[in-house]
């Protein structure tokens, strides 16, 4: 066992060694140097300061990107789609997620040849699972989202209501609405603002509005998209389509909590069988059983 721990400690050497040459890291700077660059720092303005940390986010996307084309990882457009549908539309988060997937690993094998029992194994099953945990974390923020998404669609539509009944177009009470719930609501901003810049790029509305039902896969914003798309298709008067839309949303919000409501007399059930019903047989048998023992025990006597 112990050569199997030298072993998993040497191979963990070796493949951080790997990873540090490849990245091109220079050597530790003196401390003197670094107490200047931390002195410059602080005397930048704020906008300078920020324009520093572009900078080096921007050095580390880039030997993120070349470590990632050395070991052979090419862009994957399910992973840009998936990242795009839980809000990570910036520049570098297919780096962060590529990232996250060839770390962890690493330092899963770190972490697990100092395991002194069954190292392969937990070296095995650390890296499996530091390996799968960005798409796991991926998944679940895609769900959030989309949860978040689906409750504020309701809001949404009442506010598209009053702004086109009050006389301005669609684009521009889409723009409104996302202005108005940028607190509450800020994942239907985002999606109302890229409708508006693929739009603005020269992407006709109907794709525009089919993109943000791809994005988003929920019935709601499907039929909402749908909706529009019609609308814009026949000619019908947007603001009489919106109103029927939303009674229709308020509608279904009220039967989806009454639902939720129906539910809940199911769900007592484990509880009240497994903690509650106990509880009180204990407190109601408990004397009469302690009392027909003392009896019996009196008569054998």
């Amino acid at each position: 066992m112990n050569s199997v721990l030298y072993f998993a400690i040497g191979s963990t050497l070796f493949c951080g060694t790997l990873f540090l040459l490849s990245l091109g890291i220079e050597q530790r700077s003196r401390s003197s140097a670094r107490r200047v660059r931390e002195v410059t720092a602080r005397s930048l303005p704020p906008e300078r300061r920020q324009a520093a940390r572009n900078t080096w986010t921007v050095i580390a996307q880039r030997l993120i990107r070349t470590l990632r084309t050395r070991l052979g990882l090419t862009e994957n457009e399910l992973v840009r789609q998936r990242l795009f549908s839980a809000g990570m539309r910036g520049p570098g988060a297919q780096e962060m997620y590529y990232a996250a997937r060839m770390l962890g690993p690493i330092a899963a094998v770190l972490a697990g040849s100092f395991i002194p029992s069954n190292t392969l194994f937990w070296i095995g099953l650390l890296a499996g699972l530091t390996y799968l945990a960005p798409d796991f974390w991926l998944g679940r923020a895609i769900k959030q989202r989309r949860e978040r998404i689906r409750r504020s669609v309701p809001d949404a539509v009442d506010l598209l209501v009053i702004c086109v009944d009050a006389g301005l177009g669609l684009d521009q009470a889409m723009l409104r609405v996302g202005v108005e719930l940028q607190i509450s609501h800020p994942e239907i901003n985002e999606e109302f603002l890229q409708i508006n810049r693929e739009q603005r790029a020269g992407k006709p509305r109907m794709e525009a509005w089919q993109a943000m039902a791809d994005r988003t896969k929920l019935p709601d914003v499907a039929s909402f998209t749908s909706m529009l798309m019609q609308t814009e298709k026949f000619g019908t008067p947007i603001a009489r389509a919106l109103s029927t839309f939303a009674d229709g949303m308020r509608q279904k919000r009220r039967q989806r909590a009454e639902e939720m409501a129906a539910k809940t007399t199911v769900k007592m059930i484990f509880p009240l069988v497994l903690f509650i019903f106990p509880s009180m047989f204990i407190v109601l048998l408990a004397p009469a059983v302690l009392s027909i023992g003392r009896g019996l025990l009196g008569l054998t006597h």
